[in-house]
């Protein structure tokens, strides 16, 4: 291969230009061309590229977001848009794509490795939902990102006897919420993989009152149910105190903590690597310490990534 291209897709996350750095300064390095697609697979249809130099990937690193953008693109969901997509990357002298996103992303990639084009996907989503990897990126900064307003809400909490619900992004996965609950020792999370009893909740929540712990902390994964509904009901039947807090598409932003940044680099060159020596149509992952490959298509056919049940058994054990 001589030229690559490299996308973002879908929602961003912090962790993006760290991983398209890594692809371009890699592929620079093994002598090959890269072109950086701008706005994901809209772009790749509109043609909308840059030849990628060193320069065009210096002072990205640490910044949150993708430079390259991302966008909706209805049109690689029809035949004709997959086919004018890989035309277009034919059309450019691309011989392998690098797609970096969510599952969204995978499902197109694998589209166009289909008809012809050799693809390596990267998993991006704070979700961390995609299947077999055990972290993707922008996860570990979401959750720096959540467990730093926590430690700040509970300053104010304590200092008016409030009960905060906040909600997290994760509307088929609470893997931010049960993780951030244990990392910041809010007493509750609700996620959408565990049935909760809000009778259960309101009843703990008036021991600890009783016992002199007069403000807690609620996480909500928003698949788990809406924050301010839940504050309603728990004001409703004990008559607390409650605010709540969505911390929405602030969870995505924010500079890259070293974990995203590394594990964007080795993401980034195995990626690479593997599209060189000719091992295409897969997935790069993380599982255990290794960097590991996974057909794309046992990827997009999968079922989405599990929350291990010893998160939520932690975090309800230490609420107590």
């Amino acid at each position: 291969m001589k030229r690559i291209a490299v996308l973002t897709s879908g929602g961003d996350c912090s962790g993006m230009n760290a991983a398209v750095r890594a692809v371009v300064r890699a592929g620079l390095a093994m002598q090959v061309d890269v072109i950086g697609i701008y706005k994901g697979y809209q772009g790749l249809i509109d043609r909308l590229y840059e030849n990628m130099t060193t320069k065009s990937v210096s002072n990205v690193l640490q910044r949150g977001g993708t430079f390259l953008q991302s966008a909706r693109c209805l049109e690689m969901k029809t035949e004709a848009g997959l086919r004018l997509a890989t035309d277009n990357l034919k059309g450019m002298g691309v011989e392998g794509l690098i797609v970096i996103g969510g599952d969204g992303s995978l499902n197109g990639g694998y589209a166009i490795h289909q008809q012809g084009v050799p693809v390596i996907g990267i998993p991006a989503s704070i979700d961390n939902d995609i299947p077999f990897t055990d972290m993707s990126l922008g996860v570990d900064t979401a959750l720096n990102n959540i467990v730093a307003a926590v430690d700040n809400l509970k300053d104010t909490a304590s200092s008016h006897d409030r009960a905060f619900v906040v909600e997290t992004m994760g509307r088929g996965c609470g893997y931010l919420a049960v993780v951030a609950t244990i990392a910041s020792g809010a007493e509750f999370s609700l996620i959408p993989e565990e049935p909760y009893d809000l009778e259960q909740i309101c009843e703990d929540l008036r021991r600890r009152y009783r016992e002199g712990r007069s403000n807690s902390i609620i996480l909500v994964a928003e698949g788990a149910g809406k924050a301010q509904d839940i504050a309603d009901q728990i004001k409703d039947k004990i008559g607390f105190e409650t605010r709540v807090i969505v911390l929405g598409h602030y969870q995505r932003g924010g500079s890259p903590t070293v974990f995203d940044r590394l594990l964007a680099a080795r993401f980034g060159q195995a990626a690479v690597e593997n599209l060189l020596k000719g091992n295409h149509g897969k997935m790069v992952g993380l599982q255990s310490a290794d960097i590991k490959l996974t057909d794309l298509e046992k990827v997009v056919n999968a079922e989405s990534r599990p929350i291990d049940p010893m998160l939520p058994q932690l975090a309800n054990r230490l609420s107590v």
